[in-house]
């Protein structure tokens, strides 16, 4: 088995994640029962601890799919210890989503894990590499919003609620994003595999431009409000309510004019 190539040190979780995890676990009681003095602080450390963590699950599953699809060298390079820091595009994966979760609320799409693809036999296998990154923000999405389409909100705490409604918010952006079929985002990853290899040629100069498009595309205004509708519809469906979305994020930017009492918050 493949899994047999790597070292136990080279699959141990990293301190570094665990630390982020101990961050969000924190930060995430301090929210629920508002120990904090600034509660917005308090929200701000949770989602973006949050956020990392699920920027690490996304980069992993690249790295563990392709392990077991052949690629035996993911071990050595660190991606399976979950340590940011040991990602090839840290800049990509980490620093830059999180500027822009705190300048807009939109959950960038990481840079991928450098993957040996001439080890892996496949297009099926290729495609999976690509598309576990995206489908974990698609199963994060889920699980923040479980107490929401569950029916089981009774007891939890305003500004909790509306700090995984706008985390669930960031998951959903992050999914949709990555699902396009652009180049140099995991959408065009999935369905490359299946394409001629002269149109891949053709496109490859483009692919570091990719997600700069997309975000050059998506600041229209005309684009921005479709795209957000739709990101509100989606979680409409999964239960959370615009007002959701709206306080987590007006709490999420606790140094902007807040409305804390619209959003039933009293700091």
């Amino acid at each position: 088995m493949t899994t047999a190539s790597t070292r136990n040190s080279d699959r141990r979780v990293s301190p570094v994640f665990l630390g982020i995890a101990a961050v969000t676990a924190v930060t995430g009681w301090a929210v629920w029962t508002d120990f904090a003095a600034e509660i917005g602080v308090a929200v701000f450390l949770f989602v973006t601890a949050a956020w990392i963590v699920s920027l690490c699950l996304h980069e992993y599953a690249h790295a563990r799919t392709a392990l077991h699809s052949g690629d035996i060298s993911i071990g050595a390079k660190g991606y399976l210890t979950l340590n940011p820091l040991k990602y090839t595009h840290a800049l990509l994966s980490i620093i830059l989503p999180v500027i822009f979760v705190i300048m807009g609320g939109i959950g960038l799409p990481g840079g991928a894990v450098f993957i040996e693809r001439n080890r892996i036999r496949g297009r099926w296998k290729h495609s999976l590499i690509s598309a576990a990154g995206p489908l974990t923000n698609v199963l994060f999405a889920i699980v923040c919003t479980a107490p929401f389409w569950l029916g089981a909100l009774d007891g939890v705490p305003p500004a909790f609620r509306y700090a995984l409604g706008f985390l669930a918010l960031l998951q959903v952006t992050a999914a949709i994003l990555n699902f396009l079929p652009v180049p140099g985002l995991d959408g065009y990853g999935i369905i490359e595999p299946w394409l001629s290899h002269k149109f891949r040629r053709q496109v490859e100069p483009f692919a570091p431009f990719g997600l700069l498009a997309v975000f050059v595309i998506i600041f229209i205004p005309e684009v921005n409000t479709a795209f957000f509708d739709a990101i509100h519809a989606i979680l409409r469906v999964l239960g959370v309510t615009d007002v959701d979305a709206y306080c987590g994020q007006n709490l999420f930017r606790f140094w902007t004019d807040r409305n804390e009492y619209f959003c039933g918050i009293n700091s």
